[in-house]
């Protein structure tokens, strides 16, 4: 610190070369930004940031690697900058685990638009339009920014000292440019902060093919489960995974993964999302949108396990196939006329002999609704499938299939608060965040076959469902449990 009082006793040159110095010293410090994250200790040591490690250092195996993240998290500026700065100059942290470029790089960073872009990317880059060279890319390493044409204050790209004593480059790019503008040379590396349209993804893996460059991906799921998405996520099961044969990894940041949000703040932040966005910007859980059929967050329907009265009736839905064959249990709470599903039976490629013996394990003397194009379809014999399960001892009614009238009574209950879901039913979950409408309006009929069951169930299951007899109160126990992720 400088005596204030001493300082005025200097001449007035001793001032001002004080003065320029103390500007000069502070333009250093706002210009080496990227020294002042993730330090060894403090409040926001690196430890507390166990995600974005693990991110950084996913990249010394994984080419594609997507950081499915809440609002407020860090993904643009401590991760997908943050990275992208490091790659351009090959300055790289201690602690640092990562992939490392050894000679100068190639490299594109896009948004949604033009605008986007310049307010979001180029800002935490290079910083603000009046202050370049405070953002993450060192201002010692900032060699020339070139201008974007037909944008104001737009940039095109920019030009970076590297270490090893080369020029990387960084190009801007925007997914409204579309598909074309992401044709070209081949890249180090391509940041995509904000989801990009499945053409756009694709086009950008061609450029980091030859070179085996790194896809970085940095976004809040707010489209849902887009074609994008669901290529990490195969089902849509939505978890941290990794995929060695493509190369993939996925990682999920929610607001209790980072030290920097108080709990005042995520308070009002939640209070300002509209209900279906909830998951999706504090948890980074895809979003339920327009395309979904059922757009009520998980949140609302997914309960812990519990032990199930034996008053409660049940029955299950079940829809028939053999690359599929699926059946959901409910259980009826008639105080509250609430609908608990609680087991799910899930298994392809086997005779209706195992189905059946794997259904009546959750109870013989629960009633089901079966699909209703059982009646017409044949095994080899000949034998109806509904005819053939009846003799197998399943107690079974077909189903009412009215799929548009039960599609509107499943979500009628979900926006009630009347379905609920135990956890452990979880390839029930799956198919429940990719059931969906296309773009004119139809249902899309695949990995439904929970979907359908659930129908059947609330359609007619709840109808005919039935307590479990005295006799067999000690019977089954474990099956009240859930146990949804059973396979048979």
């Amino acid at each position: 610190m400088i005596d204030a009082s001493a300082l005025a006793t200097l001449p007035r040159a001793h001032r001002e070369e004080l003065l320029s110095l103390l500007i000069e010293r502070e333009r250093r410090v706002l210009g080496r930004k990227w020294l002042t994250y993730y330090p060894d200790e403090g409040p926001l040591r690196r430890e507390l940031y166990p995600k974005h490690m693990a991110f950084f250092a996913a990249g010394q195996k994984y080419q594609q690697r997507m950081f499915m993240a809440a609002n407020r998290v860090g993904k643009t500026e401590g991760v997908g900058a943050y990275e992208v700065a490091l790659h351009l100059t090959g300055v790289y942290p201690k602690w640092w685990k990562g992939r490392k470029f050894a000679k100068p790089t190639k490299g594109w960073a896009a948004g949604d638009t033009r605008q986007t872009v310049r307010d979001i990317l180029t800002e935490k880059l290079l910083g603000p339009k009046d202050a370049r060279g405070t953002g993450l890319i060192p201002v010692d390493s900032l060699l020339r920014i070139v201008p974007q044409p037909g944008v104001p204050d737009g940039v095109e790209a920019v030009f970076v000292q590297h270490k090893s004593g080369g020029v990387s480059r960084l190009g801007f790019k925007s997914y409204d440019q579309g598909r074309l503008s992401f044709q070209g040379t081949e890249q180090d590396f391509i940041w995509l902060d904000e989801e990009p349209p499945a053409d756009v993804y694709e086009e950008c893996l061609t450029r980091t093919a030859t070179t085996k460059g790194l896809m970085i991906l940095t976004f809040t799921p707010l489209s849902g489960l887009s074609d994008v998405v669901m290529s990490f996520l195969p089902g849509g099961d939505i978890r941290d995974c990794t995929d060695e044969a493509s190369s993939r990894f996925v990682i999920m940041a929610t607001w209790d993964d980072v030290p920097h949000l108080d709990e005042r703040t995520k308070e009002i932040l939640f209070a300002s999302y509209m209900p279906f966005q909830r998951d999706a910007r504090t948890k980074g859980i895809p979003a339920l949108g327009s395309g979904a059929i059922y757009p009520v967050p998980e949140s609302d329907i997914i309960v812990p396990d519990f032990v199930l009265p034996d008053h409660f009736p049940r029955a299950y839905g079940m829809d028939v196939g053999w690359n599929r064959t699926a059946a959901i249990w409910g259980a009826i709470d008639q105080s509250t006329q609430t609908t608990y599903l609680y087991s799910q039976h899930y298994r392809g490629d086997a005779e209706p002999v195992v189905h059946a013996e794997s259904i009546k394990r959750r109870g013989d003397w629960i009633p089901g609704a079966i699909d209703p194009a059982s009646r017409g379809r044949t095994q080899t014999d000949g034998m109806q499938l509904l005819e053939m399960y009846r003799e197998l001892g399943l107690l079974l009614e077909p189903a009412d299939n009215a799929v548009e009238a039960g599609i509107y009574d499943v979500w009628s209950l979900l926006s009630a608060g009347r379905l609920k879901v135990f956890a452990s039913c979880q390839d029930w979950i799956n198919e429940y965040r990719i059931y969906r409408r296309d773009d004119k309006g139809r249902v899309v009929k695949k990995n439904d076959h929970l979907m359908d069951a659930s129908r059947y169930l609330v359609r007619t299951g709840r109808d005919i469902a039935a307590l479990k007899p005295s006799e067999k109160r000690d019977e089954d126990e474990q099956y009240s449990m859930g146990y949804g992720g059973w396979m048979g």
